[in-house]
């Protein structure tokens, strides 16, 4: 999502175009999207939903939030780690969630590997967050960045999977890492000021 356009909505305010027309998005797009983040679980739940909307709207994996919760535990990479063949079984029988058995197995595996970040950085937050740009300049024309190509390539050399640099910019937009948020969005300012009272990990 870096569409750098504007638009103005129902309630009057001017807002990045890619939420306009949806209350879900919207909300989403006001509460939580460039906010920064150092909750591992968070961290952890917004890689793996950035993993399977691979192909898909954030609009679809949005609205099945709440199931993939309940599907993964609450995100809880401990005890997703510890998912065998039963779990992918139940879950590929859940039309609640998307149903794709090799990003199901990806989300698994990538639990075990945020054990290990977790184990050597002391927490997914600790390493996540080393990736942060120095400065958070307006949008790119882009869908990724030097750091989100850093990022993916190391995830990936340390086994992770459906971390591509596109998924990983994608990422670091919601996460907070980069505000994103159009010059003009009114979610903007208050993005920058929780960026900047924000405690790095």
């Amino acid at each position: 999502m870096n569409d750098a356009a504007l638009v103005s909505c129902h309630d009057g305010r001017v807002r990045c175009a890619w939420c306009a027309g949806n209350a879900d998005l919207t909300s989403y797009h006001d509460t939580e999207w460039g906010f920064p983040v150092a909750d591992d679980y968070q961290l952890f739940e917004k890689l793996c939903l950035e993993g399977f909307q691979a192909g898909l709207s954030w609009l679809t994996i949005l609205r099945k939030r709440d199931a993939f919760r309940r599907a993964f535990a609450g995100f809880d990479f401990v005890k997703v780690a510890r998912f065998k063949t039963q779990h992918v079984d139940r879950m590929l029988a859940d039309a609640s969630i998307v149903r794709h058995r090799g990003k199901i197995e990806s989300a698994i595996g990538n639990a075990a590997r945020t054990k290990s970040l977790v184990d050597e950085f002391g927490s997914m937050a600790s390493y996540l967050w080393r990736y942060e740009p120095h400065s958070h300049r307006t949008p790119p024309t882009t869908v990724s960045s030097p750091e989100a190509h850093a990022l993916s390539k190391d995830l990936k050399r340390r086994g992770w999977t459906f971390v591509g640099p596109t998924t990983i910019y994608a990422f670091m937009q919601a996460m907070g890492l980069v505000n994103d948020h159009a010059p003009g969005c009114v979610v903007r300012p208050r993005a920058e000021r929780a960026c900047r009272v924000f405690r790095r990990p």
